[in-house]
């Protein structure tokens, strides 16, 4: 398989997990939207249903959808990254630009379906946890702790799946990511992917969204740089295990 090949499924894969993952936010939040109000475990459910989709999407290049999950593979001294695709410099940066570009991709394409909700909502808060993450109380060390954990488990479990002789595919994934936005998502929302959190943050940026307010950049490098952490440990022990 090219790396060309890599870089559009991983797009795809990306761009449709933020698309349902932005979406499912959007719809609880946002003014006059059907689905304002619904509670917690829409946003887990509609999240762990957005990244069946896209491991579906992305299956030719082994949906890694998640920079944590491609440095996760790299700390565990995979071979390959998907079928065929050599675990290299050059294939590592080509599966994370792919995720990066998907997931600001995904983010916008969502803004484009909510877009007269965005238009009429007041509250710069609400508008920017549609796109991106924050912490429900802000102790960035504790926040990192945070995403640090919940990114070990989902990258320790699906290098587990790897070696299991489970039928389950990406419905296993979905509900790993249910499970862990359910038990551990209350503190930071659960970002567990760098791309998912700063790919949407860039487009909320960029985007003319009426009442928006700021981006919260002093945020942004928690759930970078936790999830990375987090998934180096989980690829070390894999490795060790």
């Amino acid at each position: 398989m090219s790396l060309v090949s890599v870089f559009f499924s991983e797009v795809l894969g990306t761009g449709l997990l933020l698309l349902l993952g932005v979406g499912v936010v959007a719809n609880v939040l946002l003014t006059d939207s059907k689905g304002r109000g619904a509670d917690w475990l829409l946003i887990n459910f509609g999240w762990g249903l957005a990244v069946f989709v896209g491991v579906f999407a992305a299956y030719r290049s082994g949906a890694h959808l998640n920079p944590a999950v491609t440095i996760g593979l790299w700390a565990s001294g995979a071979d390959e990254y998907g079928p065929d695709v050599a675990v290299t410099f050059g294939s590592t940066l080509v599966y994370l630009a792919g995720e990066m570009v998907g997931a600001f991709l995904g983010a916008v394409v969502a803004w484009l379906a909510y877009r007269e909700h965005y238009q009429a909502h007041t509250d710069p808060g609400e508008i920017l946890g549609t796109f991106s993450t924050g912490p429900a109380i802000r102790s960035l060390p504790w926040n990192v702790v945070t995403e640090l954990i919940g990114t070990f488990v989902l990258v320790y479990v699906i290098l587990a799946f790897g070696n299991t002789p489970t039928q389950l595919g990406p419905l296993a994934v979905a509900l790993l990511v249910v499970s862990i936005g359910a038990s551990l998502g209350g503190p930071t929302g659960y970002a567990i992917n760098p791309a998912r959190d700063l790919g949407p943050r860039i487009a909320h940026a960029v985007l003319p969204i009426r009442n928006k307010g700021g981006s919260d950049w002093g945020y942004s490098w928690v759930p970078v740089v936790g999830p990375i952490v987090g998934a180096v440990l989980a690829g070390l022990l894999a490795r060790v295990f």
